[in-house]
């Protein structure tokens, strides 16, 4: 018997009425912004959150999308200008900035560059100390120079996660092939949201 889901056709995204039908289909940014600047909705940020947006939209009628809603800082630390210590404690007003760049090339070292999993680990350690990131940093330059080290794969570059899994499991094929892939892929529904590389994808060629 075939597979039903293969048999939809993804509908326009104006036809769509609930968030859970919005979430099945792959949209590319373009779209979502489209269709969210017709409903009035707010269009900045990730694809991820203006699909939740839109999803939220459908189900409730509210313009107005909860989790836009942000804490206000609590901090007045400027990290442009106060002088930076080991002691010196990551508050919720932290920046990247020259100020805390010189500080790190001071504690650690002139090689010390800002790079998106430290950057990661400094926004989401709020109340730890300038000593604390100091040695995460290090672990993570480690942990990078290791055999086998893979770049971690943030979970809106579907594309990207799923070049990489096509690959790993069929080194004999291309990009090319993963563009033709991907591209039948997208066009099917998806019960969970996420198109995700699967084994028997190679039917779609």
């Amino acid at each position: 018997m075939p597979d039903k889901s293969n048999l939809e056709i993804r509908p326009s995204i104006d036809q769509i009425a609930d968030g859970a039908e919005l979430k099945r289909w792959y949209w590319r940014k373009d779209e979502l912004v489209a269709r969210a600047r017709t409903l009035g909705i707010k269009t900045t940020s990730g694809k991820f959150v203006i699909l939740e947006r839109i999803a939220h939209f459908l189900d409730t009628g509210e313009t107005a999308f909860p989790g836009d809603q942000r804490k206000s800082k609590r901090s007045n630390f400027d990290w442009h200008k106060e002088k930076l210590t080991k002691a010196s404690v990551i508050t919720d007003s932290y920046k990247n900035t020259q100020n805390v760049r010189r500080f790190f090339k001071e504690a650690i070292g002139e090689h010390f560059r800002f790079n998106i999993a430290f950057m990661e680990w400094m926004k989401s350690n709020e109340g730890r100390t300038l000593e604390d990131a100091c040695t995460a940093y290090v672990a993570i330059r480690d942990r990078e120079k290791s055999p086998g080290y893979k770049t971690e794969i943030k979970g809106h570059n579907q594309f990207n996660q799923y070049t990489r899994d096509f690959l790993s499991d069929n080194p004999s094929l291309s990009m090319d092939d993963v563009r033709r892939v991907w591209a039948k892929k997208i066009a099917l529904p998806s019960e969970t949201g996420r198109h995700v590389y699967d084994p028997s994808d190679l039917k779609l060629i």
